[in-house]
């Protein structure tokens, strides 16, 4: 299986099946999780959002029911009763990684049950096909359609949308715009689908149909691979044929339709407009109205962009997403996107877009739930990437918008907090699971560094790690004899190493790093006792070796250049790595100053593997070679031996040892047959048992898992798209 590209942005750079009576609102209340069928009650480690929120979609006729949608992370429903957000495609597995991103969705107005996603993150050739989900109890359960297409929903355009619409005129009728594929058209109610006759071919850019919306009983698509003078707009009033809409503006302040939203009361549709899909590389764009009646256009851009700022930087941006309100004609609001220089805000109108208001200018933000959206500043954004937006259909006042790393929302258009409950999306890659200390769990992530969870029921109280802060962790270690001492490498704008001497609650970065630091940090390593850091960095350049906590650094020309140091547990002079391109274990017996060659043969050519080291014992690893199986060495990777209980192996961890057991439990992703799934086992890989089931899965979990050292059968796994999910028996 090919490494998943699951870095998705640069975010510093900037079941309840019944509908309640209360609007989506930010609430308190805390979820009970269900018992899987395994016997263990499976929960979200509180992060809280960590992800890019590309869509979100109150439903016309139904008060307190919402969807949201996410580029890596799936879909959610609102549950009004428990104020929070409830995963609903959490039971796509490990083959079915791709499906994790959601493209589109789309609510039946006349069926209120009735919720159609549709599905794939990649369109490159290594990624499969396309999928669309629909359901009739509000995604309670799902019936499923494989597409011969492929979607995008990680990728460039990810905001745009909706690109997927139930028509007006027939419910079972439903339409999908895809990137490369033109329109698709279903007469089933998605279950089968056929390609239409569409007048726009596309192109190497990939965007293809980037929105659909009716407009009374017209469907409107969105056309994004034009070259800014052809037409990017069209519509069909009969369901078969499709014409260019008259008089469309031009031009690159227009050249590609983001979102549009249609006022009822005065048959008007919104477009907004920007010059490239975004959520980055938008410098231009617009806000444009349709009277559908008569075909006039009106431009009602609230600012457009151009000219510098007061310190000189260009104030460049798009626009993105756009909500009506359903009970006051004329009123609307739109967001600004990419605007980093003077930060991205919602504008709202009450006249049709005559006047606007900057609801930026008077926001008070609380942040207090999630403290880590303040990104080691004193106060946080008021967003970026804002390219969805909802207006509550039953509440004027009640508006929520997704940014890169969360939803916020406000009920009086001046007090604003997320409304991120529920909604976990983060990219984990590493996780340590202390002995001892106030916090049960370290998390390294993408996009949002290292988190310190003293609880795993709340948002990190302290934030991300700062000091420095990262976007990205690239490797996490505790000292196993000084559990106090943890370093941790990643992308940060003021250094790549830190080092905690509290348990990682606070950080001191390294006094110096070596050159490759500056554009290759890697998987960093502490031995057993603190005195010695190992620092890998990548393919191309020598691996480091600091005996002074980052002070200076030596080169070790014998380490396998790419390769992840692992400390011994208990002998400081002992440390371990695994040459993938050559299937050869080193190891050290002078606390990293020389690395020699043990076993050979192992694998090769596999990128993909993990080495791991038992607690409390000297020389005694495990290699996981996913496809390739388990492998074990009790003699410090000299010899090796292939575990017969599994068939395939892609990440493992230890937790406290069961009753009676003298051996830690091992937590594994792999599989025994020919399901890949989550396993426990109480002697030593002798057999295992499946603790997850089929509803909860969550793509692929091959980065990292840990058992809990202090709690028997807790254990920690690492998704790519849905955070932490920690399990106990129930």
């Amino acid at each position: 299986m090919r490494t998943l590209p699951i870095s998705r942005r640069a975010v510093l750079a900037g079941t309840a099946a019944a509908a309640a009576s209360l609007p989506l609102s930010q609430g308190r209340a805390q979820a009970a999780a269900t018992p899987a069928k395994s016997g263990y009650r499976w929960r979200n480690v509180v992060q809280g959002g960590t992800g890019f929120i590309t869509g979100v979609l109150f439903h016309p006729s139904v008060r307190g029911l919402a969807y949201l949608r996410t580029d890596i992370g799936g879909a959610y429903r609102w549950d009004d009763r428990a104020d929070r957000w409830i995963p609903l495609t959490d039971h796509l597995g490990w083959d079915d990684w791709n499906l994790l991103g959601v493209e589109a969705m789309a609510v039946d107005p006349a069926h209120p049950n009735r919720v159609y996603l549709s599905l794939g993150a990649y369109t490159q050739s290594w990624a499969g096909n396309g999928a669309v989900l629909r359901s009739d109890d509000r995604g309670a359960t799902w019936k499923r359609t494989d597409l011969s297409v492929q979607l995008g929903a990680n990728e460039d355009g990810r905001g745009c949308g909706e690109r997927l619409l139930v028509d007006p005129r027939d419910s079972d009728t439903v339409w999908l715009g895809t990137r490369h594929d033109g329109l698709l058209k279903s007469t089933d109610r998605g279950a089968t689908w056929q390609a239409v006759s569409f007048p726009a071919a596309p192109s190497a850019t990939g965007q293809g149909v980037t929105l659909l919306v009716a407009a009374g009983r017209s469907v409107y698509a969105g056309w994004g691979d034009s070259d800014g003078t052809s037409a990017n707009l069209y519509r069909t009033s009969d369901g078969a044929t499709w014409e260019a809409v008259p008089g469309q503006p031009a031009g690159t302040a227009a050249k590609v339709p983001i979102r549009a939203a249609y006022d009822r009361h005065t048959c008007e549709l919104y477009v907004t407009y920007a010059n490239a899909p975004g959520p980055n590389g938008q410098s231009d764009g617009s806000v444009h109205k349709l009277r559908t009646t008569s075909g006039k256009w009106t431009e009602v851009t609230p600012v457009k962009p151009g000219g510098t700022t007061a310190d000189g930087s260009a104030d460049s941006f798009g626009y993105g997403g756009v909500a009506v309100d359903a009970r006051r004609p004329g009123t609307l609001v739109v967001s600004t996107n990419n605007r980093w220089s003077l930060v991205d805000t919602l504008y709202r109108t009450t006249d049709g877009g005559r006047t606007w208001t900057s609801l930026k200018d008077t926001a008070v933000l609380d942040v207090s739930e999630t403290p880590y959206l303040k990104w080691g500043a004193d106060k946080p954004k008021f967003g970026w990437w804002i390219q969805a937006v909802g207006l509550d259909p039953f509440d004027s006042r009640n508006i929520v918008y997704g940014t890169g790393a969360t939803l916020y929302g406000t009920r009086d258009l001046k007090h604003f907090a997320p409304r991120i409950r529920g909604v976990e999306e983060a990219s984990v890659r590493q996780l340590i699971s202390p002995p001892t200390g106030r916090a049960h769990l370290l998390s390294g992530c993408g996009d949002i560094g290292v988190m310190y969870h003293q609880r795993l029921t709340a948002s990190p109280a302290r934030g991300m790690a700062s000091n420095p802060v990262f976007g990205t962790s690239t490797g996490l270690s505790l000292a196993t004899a000084e559990p106090s001492y943890v370093v941790r490498a990643g992308w940060g704008d003021h250094g790549n190493g830190a080092s905690s001497d509290d348990g990682g609650e606070t950080w001191t970065p390294f006094k110096t790093q070596p050159a490759p630091a500056r554009s290759a940090p890697g998987p960093i390593a502490t031995n057993a006792d603190a005195s010695v850091l190992l620092w890998s960095f990548g393919t191309a350049n020598p691996a480091y070796r600091s005996t002074d906590n980052g002070a200076t650094w030596t080169e070790i020309p014998t380490f396998p250049k790419g390769a992840a140091p692992v400390a011994d547990p208990l002998d400081p002079t002992r440390c371990y790595a695994f040459d993938t391109t050559t299937g050869t274990l080193f190891a050290s017996t002078d606390s990293g100053r020389t690395f020699t060659a043990r076993a050979t043969g192992l694998s090769s050519g596999d990128t993909e593997f993990q080495l791991a080291a038992a607690p409390g014992r000297t020389g005694d690893l495990w290699l996981s070679l996913k496809g390739n199986g388990l492998y074990r060495s009790t003699d410090g990777g000299a010899a090796f031996t292939k575990v017969s209980s599994c068939r395939a192996a892609h990440t493992l961890g230890f937790g406290k040892a069961a009753r009676g057991a003298s051996y830690p439990a091992l937590y594994m992703v792999g599989a025994t047959d020919a399901v890949t799934a989550v396993h426990r086992s109480d002697d030593e890989a002798k057999t295992w048992t499946r603790i997850n089931d089929d509803r909860h899965q969550w793509g692929w979990t091959g980065a990292a898992i840990t058992g809990d050292p202090r709690v028997y059968g807790r254990v920690y796994i690492a998704t790519n798209g849905r955070g932490v999910q920690y399990g106990e028996p129930a």
